[in-house]
């Protein structure tokens, strides 16, 4: 097999995959899997089309949401989205296969999209890369059953309904306790000014309930991570399938071209 020869930008990927693996030497061998690697995926992130990244558990049922994500966007003319878990693979046994991948990947998408719900897992760590530059500009999170709940912070359903599924899912409280509480938390929601319906409640709770799905728990550093993001309007929470399906929309568009790259940075 002939060895693959260096990209036009040899330079740049060189760079990233040394910050990746941390300066160390590489050995030809692993050098020469790199390129391939690079000429077989970086080239559909170099094209016309938007590339967007998604992240997130590639576990059942949570890559059916990936997927999900990825069907939605699909749709889109010009649109490229995509999973790590589909593309070629490095097959290097020294080297930190995943950083090299995830660096390049990030690095050349356009946008980085991930979907979360739960804290451990391959996802946790990405949270972590994309929080922070280079990457954070062009990342969007969609965390399931996130609210930035406070004892003042009833303002929108998605904080209503988050708070409900705890109060469903406690162990310590009977039916009749759990009924007086959603009921009450719905009538301060209102109260306040928020047009919710007590029976769309319900009918999340009776939803969730029969699939035995209890709420998403995060850590305290999940969920300021996912606060960042919400800060800077960037973060989707969603509790069914059908409002991640919607939230797409959200998404910027196959055009015009990300801010990051005209402004020049990576």
């Amino acid at each position: 097999m002939t060895d693959p020869s260096s990209p036009p930008d040899a330079g740049e990927i060189m760079a990233v995959v040394h910050e990746a693996v941390g300066g160390i030497e590489l050995e030809p061998a692993e050098k020469r899997e790199i390129w391939r690697f690079t000429q077989r995926e970086l080239p559909y992130l170099w094209s016309q089309r938007t590339s967007y990244f998604i992240l997130g558990s590639y576990r059942d049922p949570y890559i059916r949401r990936l997927r999900a994500v990825q069907n939605e966007l699909t749709k889109q003319l010009g649109a490229y989205p995509f999973i790590m878990g589909d593309l070629l693979e490095l097959p290097t046994d020294r080297l930190n296969t995943f950083d090299i991948m995830f660096s390049l990947l990030a690095s050349y998408s356009d946008y980085i999209v991930g979907v979360f719900e739960k804290e451990s897992g391959g996802e946790a760590p990405e949270l972590g890369e994309i929080d922070d530059p280079p990457y954070f500009d062009k990342s969007y999170v969609f965390p399931r059953d996130y609210a930035w709940v406070t004892d003042a912070n009833l303002d929108s359903t998605q904080h209503v309904i988050q708070a409900a599924l705890e109060i469903a899912f406690a162990d310590d409280l009977s039916e009749d306790e759990v009924q007086a509480k959603v009921e009450s938390l719905v009538d301060r929601a209102q109260e306040s000014g928020l047009d919710i319906d007590e029976q769309e409640v319900w009918d999340m709770i009776d939803g969730r309930t029969n699939e035995g799905k209890e709420p998403a728990t995060y850590s305290w550093v999940h969920l300021n991570k996912f606060r960042k993001f919400e800060l800077h309007e960037r973060c989707f929470p969603w509790t069914t399938e059908d409002e991640l399906r919607t939230l797409v929309d959200e998404l910027p568009s196959p055009t015009p071209r990300p801010e990051w790259e005209e402004s020049g940075e990576q």
